[in-house]
């Protein structure tokens, strides 16, 4: 796959919420030509539920943007807490090329037991971060993909990371959640 066919992305985040939060969240997505910033998508997922895949997918197939988008970022494998992305599904879901990436390594064995001892549907859940496989260090983040091979993935967060670690689309989806749900801008992804 060339590298200039992944130009076109949508990158996801979450809002920010409290512990005590009960049902859904705030997910917002950029869509990206290239460098250029094309537009903002919308949705509700669960807190800790299980509908993150359904839901991204839906995002993005009834947009403007379906025909354009040519591959899926993530900030972390799971949003809204552990509402764990279906990152295999997802890409069954739209035939893109999902990347999930990740500031630092994730401490696996604490989401384990989270998940397991905590989260409903946690045995389900942490199946599908097994079956991804350990995320892999590339381009000083720590990513996992599904659909491309990891120089493609390379060469995509070489093209987008402009201003640090984080590709752009994530980025400004994490600027744009973030002030959706504190009244402005703050951190980073």
């Amino acid at each position: 796959m060339a590298t200039n066919r992944l130009s076109n992305v949508a990158g996801f985040d979450d809002a920010p919420f409290s512990r005590t939060h009960a049902g859904s969240v705030p997910v917002v997505a950029t869509v990206y030509a290239d460098l250029r910033f094309d537009g903002v998508l919308t949705g509700k997922i669960e807190k800790d539920g299980f509908d993150a895949a359904e839901k991204i997918a839906a995002m993005v197939s009834q947009s403007r943007f379906a025909r354009h988008v040519r591959l899926i970022l993530l900030q972390g494998i799971a949003l809204g807490g552990f509402n764990v992305v279906d990152v295999f599904g997802l890409h069954d879901r739209l035939g893109l090329p999902v990347v999930a990436v990740a500031r630092k390594q994730p401490d696996m064995t604490a989401i384990k037991n989270a998940l397991l001892s905590h989260i409903a549907r946690g045995r389900e859940k942490w199946a599908i971060i097994e079956k991804l496989g350990p995320m892999e260090p590339l381009e000083n983040v720590y990513v996992q993909r599904v659909g491309l091979s990891s120089a493609e993935a390379a060469a995509v967060l070489r093209r987008f990371c402009i201003h640090g670690r984080i590709p752009e689309p994530i980025r400004t989806a994490h600027l744009i959640a973030t002030a959706m749900a504190c009244g402005q801008s703050r951190g980073h992804p």
